[in-house]
């Protein structure tokens, strides 16, 4: 099982430390793991010029699966365009055609207070957002700023063919076949026509799944009702620019960002895994960061590229039980309890295992 290791910037290197740790626990007990390092974001801008060199790009081409840190941090905002890290992100996405990108948001009972809902509103939340990453308005052309009757206009084209919106919809259907078989289609076809055709093609595609409840939703009551009865939601598709909004929304119901894997697959399961949460500069280096997304992104690794379901298993029982003991790093920590850092929160998960 080849991985590419990039670690990016900020918090980046101490969270794939932790999240290296368990993939070499795996290793020494018999899974064929190789692990090679590369270059991304504000740190390959740095030795490269580049926020995604050429050789980072051979390096997660020639890999099974991509395990990825964090990108950005302030240092990098006055950069221009193409050089800020984000767009390291964008590039390693559209190169590797990774459209599909699975976000759970699910609450783990222990951490039930540090969410902001109340209990009774987030207990047992078990939510999949599967979001479309190489399309809409982030990718769709013309795009620019101009001059136009001597002022500055800001310009971007949301842009779907009916193929992008078949193939997301399939990964989604399937996700709801293996979970409580209920999908919603998140849109805004009332004004906008590139979600028109959304809605025309998920319902096209739901002849295929008799057995999956299909609902749609406009985007703004999304928001609205993620806030109001989370718990109705079983899967959730939708566009990469609402899909962006709404996973994040959806992880602040779980009590923090830093406990959220993700997945970016292509049409082969390929992936690139990494935690939802951002590069944090402000408590980089500080042995703070929560690295339990990262090493939930390891499981999910193995679950949806190598097919190792005990491993994947292993991991998250090992995750459960360290919570379970009361062990917390400082954005889970309740007021009053006790909080550890980046490297004994991995020490825990370790020993657990």
């Amino acid at each position: 099982m080849k991985i590419a290791v990039l670690a990016g910037d900020g918090i980046g290197p101490e969270i794939i430390a932790q999240a290296v740790r368990v993939l070499e626990v795996l290793k020494a007990d018999g899974l064929a793991i190789e692990l090679e390092y590369g270059l991304i974001g504000g740190c390959a801008v740095d030795a490269t010029g580049e926020p995604y060199p050429e050789e980072t790009h051979r390096l997660a081409s020639q890999a099974d699966a991509v395990l990825l840190g964090a990108v950005g941090g302030p240092q990098y905002d006055a950069l221009p365009r193409q050089q800020r890290p984000e767009r390291g992100l964008l590039a390693i996405r559209k190169k590797l055609n990774l459209f599909a990108n699975l976000r759970p948001a699910m609450l783990y009972p222990e951490l039930a207070n540090a969410s902001s809902l109340k209990y009774d509103v987030v207990a047992g939340l078990d939510i999949m957002i599967v979001r479309e990453l190489t399309g809409d308005i982030y990718f769709g052309e013309p795009r620019g700023i101009d001059v136009r009757d001597g002022q500055r206009v800001g310009f971007n084209t949301m842009l779907y063919s009916e193929a992008e919106i078949r193939r997301i919809a399939h990964v989604a259907f399937q996700a709801a076949s293996k979970r409580q078989s209920r999908l919603c289609s998140v849109d805004k076809m009332n004004v906008l026509e590139c979600t028109q055709l959304w809605r025309d093609v998920v319902t096209e595609v739901s002849k295929d799944y008799p057995q999956i409840a299909l609902s749609h939703m406009l985007v703004d009551n999304a928001a609205m009702q993620l806030v109001r009865n989370p718990k109705q939601f079983d899967v959730i598709v939708t566009g990469n620019m609402f899909g962006d909004i709404l996973s994040d929304e959806a992880s602040m119901l779980t009590g923090s960002i830093g406990m959220l894997p993700s997945a970016s697959l292509d049409e082969n399961n390929k992936g690139l895994y990494e935690p939802i949460h951002g590069s944090a500069p402000d408590i980089a280096d500080k042995d703070l960061a929560n690295p339990l997304a990262t090493i939930l992104s390891v499981a999910m690794m193995l679950r949806y590229t190598f097919n190792q379901e005990d491993a994947a298993q292993r991991i998250e029982n090992a995750v459960k039980q360290v919570l379970a003991q009361g062990i917390r790093t400082k954005d889970i920590a309740e007021p009053g309890m006790e909080s550890v850092g980046t490297h004994a929160m991995g020490d825990a998960v370790l020993s657990s295992m």
